[in-house]
């Protein structure tokens, strides 16, 4: 389906389900036969769909779940960034510029260094076996000079895109600065993408084609 169809199903998926069908676990437990109906409108596209032409030398923007447990600095459990990396890698191999965003627990007010995605980059970076750049904002002009001098195979992360109240909100003038360095944008956050945040539902309208990873394409799956 359109992925903004995707999206707007998740979202009424999260209404007409219990609690539990979104927990942190990557799979839904109920689903009503009317979310079920509203998510076979269209057939599902993802990034395994796209031509090699339509990803080599891109800037793809990939929404992840990296909300993972920390004691300190410390992550407790790496499950979601695992779960994160197929979709990574296959990027990387077709010659994509790679740059993940996600956000981290709830910080209040603006940047709060415990909730950094500097844990993250770190982890995400061992399971890859490559450097992955820890941006110091997920917005603004060094962030897209990173993106800029990035080369092919390249991998950043963006840092938590809940240091801004507006990414919670789906502020418009936010998501074009969140959605300018990049090309098109990789949902595989499937734990998030029933909320219409920035990062999620936001960044859709500007960048094209949006597409489901991995992750979040086999759990749509689930729905059909």
């Amino acid at each position: 389906m359109r992925f903004t169809s995707a999206i707007t199903a998740l979202a009424f998926i999260a209404s007409a389900s219990n609690s539990a069908a979104f927990a942190p676990a990557f799979g839904v437990s109920r689903v009503t036969n009317a979310a079920r109906a509203l998510v076979e409108l269209d057939a599902k596209k993802s990034v395994q769909d796209l031509s090699d032409d339509e990803l080599k030398g891109k800037r793809v923007l990939v929404r992840c779940d990296l909300n993972v447990p920390l004691d300190g600095k410390t992550i407790t459990d790496d499950t979601r960034i695992s779960a994160s990396v197929p979709t990574i890698e296959y990027l990387m191999k077709k010659g994509a510029i790679v740059t993940a965003c996600s956000h981290l627990g709830r910080p209040k007010g603006g940047p709060e260094d415990k909730f950094s995605l500097g844990p993250c980059a770190e982890r995400l970076g061992e399971l890859l076996g490559k450097k992955v750049t820890l941006a110091p904002d997920c917005i603004g002009d060094e962030v897209a000079k990173i993106v800029a001098n990035a080369k092919e195979g390249d991998v950043i992360l963006l840092e938590n895109t809940r240091f801004y109240k507006e990414e919670e909100k789906n502020e418009p003038d936010f998501v074009k600065k969140l959605a300018a360095p990049f090309d098109l944008f990789v949902n595989d956050a499937f734990g998030t993408a029933h909320r219409a945040h920035a990062s999620t539902e936001g960044v859709t309208k500007y960048l094209s084609p949006s597409v489901s990873g991995f992750l979040l394409a086999k759990e749509l799956e689930y729905l059909d």
